[in-house]
């Protein structure tokens, strides 16, 4: 698997292959029932702490070891890869279907607690500070945002994007989701991410973070970045 740098303001970043050209997409799984209404689903069905899963599953040929996090993704699905251009830091992981994608990040957290309704809070205000908008809504992983943010095109012309914030506690960790294109719009598009998102392993490590603090990802073994593109 061959990787491409590119400058973070490029519209795709690092660029990986392809999981599979099998035309039949995975199944969604099963997500787990809620006690009651209103209650968030649980991680019984995904994503995982490398805790909850066994050395041979975690090492099993369809999963890509990026560090922090471990991924299967589904047929037909590219893996991306962001990059940062000084210090050469897998920032985040971007798994692109068609015209949808699912980006993820995670971060160390509390003992004690989860971090995300705090999280949520933030980033609600953030888009409203952008000129957008922020709505909470219930989905198969608790709750989530919906934002709706004006973004600027290369072209310069302004639009409307429209994404899906899910945020995943785990133990001492947050596994933050982006959901982007059609899929945040459109239902049916949907289950292909929210599978991916199910298929995620969290490797924490035992040391010490500061909480928020990033999960350090990596390139894949064997993936060598090729040289940058001429300008």
């Amino acid at each position: 698997m061959i990787f491409r740098r590119k400058g973070k303001d490029d519209d795709a970043e690092t660029t990986g292959g392809f999981f599979g050209d099998e035309e039949d997409l995975a199944e969604e799984g099963d997500a787990a029932d809620a006690e009651d209404a209103g209650t968030p689903v649980g991680r019984s069905a995904g994503p995982f702490d490398s805790t909850e899963v066994d050395a041979e599953t975690l090492e099993a040929e369809d999963r890509i070891d990026l560090g922090a996090l471990v991924i299967t993704g589904l047929p037909g699905m590219e893996l991306r890869l962001q990059v940062d251009e000084a210090s050469g830091d897998v920032q985040a992981i971007l798994l692109v279907l068609e015209d949808s994608a699912l980006e993820l990040r995670a971060f160390a957290a509390p003992k004690t607690s989860g971090i995300w309704s705090e999280v949520r809070r933030e980033i609600a205000s953030e888009a409203t500070r952008m000129g957008g908008t922020a709505s909470e809504a219930e989905g198969p992983f608790g709750t989530e945002l919906v934002l709706v943010v004006p973004v600027e095109d290369p072209e310069g012309q302004i639009f409307s994007q429209t994404s899906r914030v899910i945020g995943v506690d785990g133990p001492r960790w947050l596994l933050r989701a982006t959901v982007l294109g059609r899929a945040a719009v459109e239902p049916d598009a949907a289950p292909p991410m929210e599978q991916a998102l199910r298929n995620v392993v969290v490797v924490r490590g035992a040391e010490p973070m500061a909480p928020r603090e990033s999960l350090v990802l990596r390139l894949p073994a064997g993936a060598q970045p090729a040289a940058e593109e001429e300008a």
